[in-house]
């Protein structure tokens, strides 16, 4: 190169390498081309001034020309990157040269497939794309977040509800080194162990496809995972077609017919194979893939279950990695001792969502304006982190001078206005072709087509669907209608020799709120699968019809029903509307007196947005239980919509494994003045939540009960405590099992034993320096499992919970109770207590018709039976 103030200039190495250059880089130059611009040495621009010229040498000569105005920093990146790949090359070269005719066939192929993944993939049909339109992936990116350990495993059911305020607490709280790109997915976090196989978890609609595909571009173009001879892209809708044995060569062949003369030495080198396979949520076999029987060759034929589980478990293709893509609600059926690293992908930021908005309206002042109204209203914010959600209501923001003034308030809102929206739209272009067409016409047509949707989303939502096939009859009672497009998406699955049109509700929860929406207004009656009080025990839907039965609720609350009357031309059964009043009242009175899980009732309540119903539950004690689901901000404020209608003590309030945060309890805290047991545990209570419940503790007049156990508190944060309860002593009980208390913290408690405090269970806690001959003289203390009458009342307690548990909870419950030495507990309370489990099992077991949650309750069996 040539020197310049003591430096090489690149720009002078351009001008005498030019026409070397020309040759070398022909035949990459667009894959190049990309690179540039994803690291922003050329705009988009300059890359479609570029694509203009006509040929490779002449694009070449114009991205040099480009470079030569851009300065010598912008220089110097494209040498860098020129140099990587001539590396590359020449890596590539060394390894391939004892066979080299191979090689270059294998070369060949795969530069193919990157071409034919580039044109496959090349742009994205966004929710706001007019037909036709294409959106670069160069214009959007995928944020990601690495999820701690099983958290995405011990996410609540009903994802959407809660992930918006989760969104928003990991962008505060997560740090850099949580971060990570795309092209970082099998990078090992610490150098111990090579991520093999990767889960990538996110609620519908927040991008999982859409990441996929990216990575797809990506690759094609040269850009990341090099690492990678071949990535191999499959869908589970596509699997689901497969109703016959196959195996994984037939599998790969389905789309991919041009590496069938170089398959056997791609699967050869499975250590350079990437497998993604998208959409484990909508498997039809999704509950039974933990198998016992294996394939371990590429040509060995097995049911579709059986291949996926052999690959996921490393008994086919041992060193291919994989990533899978799944919502949050099935990942619970996924084998995940084999998954090397959990990821949660994280939708929009608050930047991302204000684009988003640039985009829809197109208009800076009217997208401003949108934004503003969507900040003051926190539930239509929480829902804008998930891409799908952030078109929705950007849609319901464009009709919204046509509609009601009142700003929404519930998620049955939001869609209702959705869909009068997109009806609106609907009628006003027809009434331009048709001026004379009467209105009432019009009306009752449509509202033929959304019954017709109705009886599709209900019909399916019942069977556990999401895909629906055009040989399907309520598919084909939908032909020839252009309104059906708006809400339903179409694929074409290939078979071998033939294809079939595939739909699928353009979100899922769209699904459930047509599924609602029918079940409300026709003559049927209400649908046993609604949860009940004792099917709720045994996880007969297992959090699968939550959102449904809170639609349904929100759909025959008074102002729903009117808007649908007026707007859409359908009218709720008055009768079933009665029916369903008296049912949540009779329901909720029923589990607030048995102590049962009461979220999604408290939703339902919420949603219908009419006092008087809460006012009607009178139970003859108030206990209620939202424990292990992961709150958000949309949860409390169902909670608190609740219990602020009622009046007198809450008997019992359990917020035991919510995640509760400090912020929460502070914003609770009149309602924590009411409670007299309130069970905190299995929560991070640092010490600024100490803080807060020790204001409680100070305040107080009706608490007697405080559980604790498990939320990793210290010595410090019960000195805090202690001091609060002295305050007031009113505090009888106090129960802080598995924490990291001391025999010095426990000293803090010793002038309030036995009054007020007549029992304090600190059981697996750091008492290793305990003295078991000072603590003789505190009976109210207990350090370890005795044979009184404390530990039967303290059975007969769980096994209440675990009786009106579902079974994914009452698994979480036996991992505790049946680590603790079950032999070495000869007390007869024990006895009695694990006899009980047992029986309990047993009846789950019998009951239950998932597959891999009766091999979890079996070992739990065999575990007692000994």
């Amino acid at each position: 190169m040539v020197e310049k103030d003591g430096c090489y200039s690149c720009l002078a190495a351009l001008r005498v390498l030019r026409v070397s250059l020309v040759d070398e880089l022909e035949g990459r130059i667009n894959s190049l081309l990309e690179i540039l611009v994803n690291q922003e040495v050329f705009t988009r621009d300059d890359r479609e001034e570029v694509l203009c010229q006509l040929g490779p040498r002449a694009r070449v000569r114009n991205v040099l020309d480009i470079l030569a105005c851009k300065g010598e920093e912008a220089a110097e990146i494209f040498l860098s990157i020129r140099s990587h790949h001539q590396q590359e090359a020449q890596k590539q070269s060394e390894e391939g040269h004892t066979d080299q005719p191979q090689f270059v066939e294998y070369n060949k192929v795969k530069q193919k497939h990157k071409d034919l993944l580039t044109r496959r993939s090349e742009s994205m049909l966004f929710y706001n794309t007019r037909h036709g339109e294409k959106i670069p992936f160069s214009e959007h990116y995928v944020n990601l977040l690495l999820a701690d350990g099983h958290q995405c495993l011990e996410r609540k059911r009903h994802e959407v509800l809660t992930f918006g305020q989760k969104r928003l607490s990991m962008q505060q709280k997560s740090a850099v080194h949580r971060k990570i790109a795309p092209a970082e997915l099998f990078s090992s976090a610490n150098g111990n162990r090579p991520v093999k196989k990767v889960l990538v978890s996110g609620v519908a609609g927040i991008g999982k496809t859409i990441l996929v595909q990216k990575m797809l571009f990506d690759f094609g173009g040269n850009r990341d995972h090099l690492g990678f001879d071949f990535i191999i892209h499959m869908t589970f809708r596509d699997l689901n077609l497969i109703d016959k044995p196959t195996n994984f060569r037939e599998l790969v062949l389905r789309k991919n017919r041009h590496l069938s003369k170089e398959l056997d030495a791609i699967l050869a080198n499975d250590d350079k194979l990437l497998i993604i396979l998208d959409g484990f949520d909508e498997f039809r076999h999704y509950r039974s893939c933990d198998v016992d029987a294996f394939v371990t060759e590429p040509d060995e034929d097995a049911e579709v279950v059986v291949v996926f589980g052999s690959l996921m478990q490393g008994e086919l293709l041992p060193d291919a990695s994989v990533m899978l893509t799944s919502r949050p609600a099935a990942i619970n059926h996924i084998p995940v001792g084999c998954i090397d690293r959990f990821v949660l992908i994280a939708g929009f930021s608050l930047a991302e969502v204000q684009d988003f908005f640039l985009r829809y309206f197109q208009d800076s002042a009217i997208a401003d304006c949108m934004f503003a109204v969507v900040s003051a209203n926190e539930l239509m914010l929480t829902l804008c982190y998930i891409p799908a959600f952030c078109y929705i209501v950007c849609c319901i923001l464009k009709e919204s001078k046509h509609l009601c003034g009142e700003s929404p308030k519930t998620m049955t809102d939001i869609y209702v206005q959705y869909l009068v929206a997109l009806l609106r739209s609907h009628t006003q272009a027809r009434a331009e072709t048709f001026r004379h067409e009467q209105r009432a016409g019009a009306v009752q047509k449509l509202s033929d087509i959304v019954l017709k949707l109705g009886r599709l989303a209900f019909q399916k939502l019942m069977e556990h669907q999401t895909l629906f096939y055009s040989s399907d009859q309520d598919v084909a009672a939908l032909e020839g209608c252009s309104l059906v497009s708006t809400f339903l998406d179409k694929t074409v699955a290939q078979e071998p020799g033939c294809t079939e049109e595939v739909y699928s509700f353009a979100h899922l929860t769209v699904q459930e709120f047509f599924a609602a929406v029918y079940c409300a207004v026709t003559d049927d009656p209400l649908p046993d699968v609604l949860p009940h009080t004792s099917s709720r025990a045994e996880g007969s839907n297992n959090g699968h019809l939550d959102l449904f039965s809170r639609f349904l609720s929100g759909i025959l609350s008074e102002r729903n029903a009117n808007l649908l009357s007026r707007q859409v031309g359908l009218s709720c059964n008055k009768d079933k509307v009665d029916i369903y009043r008296q049912r949540i009242i009779s329901e909720l009175t029923t589990l607030c007196e048995n102590g049962a899980q009461i979220l999604n009732h408290l939703h339902c309540l919420f949603e219908q947005q009419d006092p008087s119903l809460a006012l009607a539950v009178q139970p003859k004690a108030l206990q209620v239980n939202v424990s292990d689901e992961t709150l958000s901000q949309m949860d409390y404020n169902a909670i608190k919509y609740f219990l602020n209608l009622t009046k007198g003590n809450i008997l019992e309030l359990d917020l035991t494994g919510t995640g509760v945060s400090c912020e929460a309890l502070r914003d609770m805290q009149p309602l924590l003045l009411r409670c007299n047991k309130l069970w905190l545990g299995e929560n991070n209570l640092n010490m600024d939540t100490a803080q807060v419940i020790a204001d409680v503790l100070r305040a107080s007049e009706s608490i007697t009960h405080l559980g604790i156990g498990w939320s990793d508190i210290g010595d410090e944060e019960l000195l805090a405590l202690s001091n609060a309860i002295r305050v007031k002593k009113r505090l009888q009980e106090l129960w802080m099992e598995g924490n990291r208390v001391s025999y010095k913290g426990l000293l803090s408690l010793r002038d309030l034993t036995p009054n007020p405090l007549k029992r304090v269970v600190a059981i697996w806690n750091d008492l290793t320096d305990t003295d078991p001959e000072s603590l003789c003289t505190q009976e109210s203390i207990t350090v370890s499992f005795t044979d009184d009458d404390m530990w039967a009342a303290w059975g007969e307690w769980v096994f209440k919970r675990c009786e009106v548990s579902s079974n994914d909870k009452l698994v979480t419950v036996l991992h505790k109770v049946c680590n603790i030495s079950v032999h070495c507990l000869e007390s007869q309370w024990a006895k009695t207590f694990y006899k009980q489990l047992l029986q309990l099992i047993k009846h789950r077991i019998e009951c239950c018709t998932e597959d891999d949650m009766c091999k979890k309750l079996k070992k739990f069996e065999s575990i007692l039976n000994l």
